[in-house]
């Protein structure tokens, strides 16, 4: 990790598996350090939703790429810290890309190896200049392996499942305890299994068990990493 960065600056790694609670922790460490925070896997949802809409297969790289080169992805600094939003075409689709259906295809959408090399091109333009807090699955192995702070959130899968049906309970939509288990179960899966950009910590991530840990712990201990390498 390089050293001695000014926090307006930096540039923070954060991967794990599915509901391991990263977009949570991704937007609080940036709400703390006033930081730009950058959601990479609402960018393959988004996607996703489009194809879907489309009519698109998931697998079909040329139909992919083609509604990606008409896509726009925007993450604009959001009121609320910890309601971001994600425009897709502008059109705030933060709820849609949530929806199951759309979980069951995304991975199929992220092994394509086009859709890969094209979406991280992007990200990395939207992380130059640094000040920006970004997490997805190989965001410190692939996306930005320059990242001045890398950490790989983990947590069992019976937390992680309970976590996203908390979650989508609260907005309403519509899943079971059991089916979000077997998805994230499959999810896990396909995320270590692919041959482009394969779910894995970092050599030099420091990786935090988030299970018996609330957000707030988590953020503090990301915190105290990124005060102890930098100045300013």
């Amino acid at each position: 990790m390089a050293e001695k960065r000014k926090a307006k600056d930096l540039v923070i790694a954060i991967d794990g598996p599915a509901g391991a609670g990263k977009s949570t922790i991704a937007k609080l460490v940036a709400a703390r350090l006033g930081l730009r925070y950058i959601d990479t896997g609402a960018m393959y949802r988004a996607l996703t939703l489009k194809a879907l809409r489309a009519g698109v297969d998931c697998a079909d790289a040329g139909g992919l790429m083609e509604l990606l080169a008409q896509s726009r992805f925007e993450f604009p600094v959001a009121k609320e810290p910890e309601n971001p939003a994600v425009l897709l075409d502008g059109e705030d689709v933060s709820t849609l890309i949530r929806l199951p259906e759309v979980s069951q295809e995304v991975s199929r959408v992220a092994m394509v190896p086009e859709v890969r090399r094209e979406l991280v091109h992007i990200q990395r333009e939207l992380a130059a200049g640094g000040g920006i807090v970004m997490d997805g699955r190989d965001i410190g192995t692939v996306v930005l392996p320059e990242a001045d702070i890398k950490v790989f959130l983990t947590a069992s899968l019976e937390e992680r499942a309970r976590r996203r049906y908390l979650e989508m309970r609260q907005k309403g939509l519509p899943a079971t305890l059991e089916e979000i288990k077997k998805q994230i179960a499959t999810r896990d899966k396909l995320d270590r299994e692919r041959e482009v950009g394969p779910l894995q910590a970092a050599p030099d991530a420091i990786c935090i068990d988030t299970t018996a840990l609330s957000p707030e712990e988590v953020v503090d201990k990301i915190i105290q990493l990124c005060t102890e390498g930098r100045e300013g």
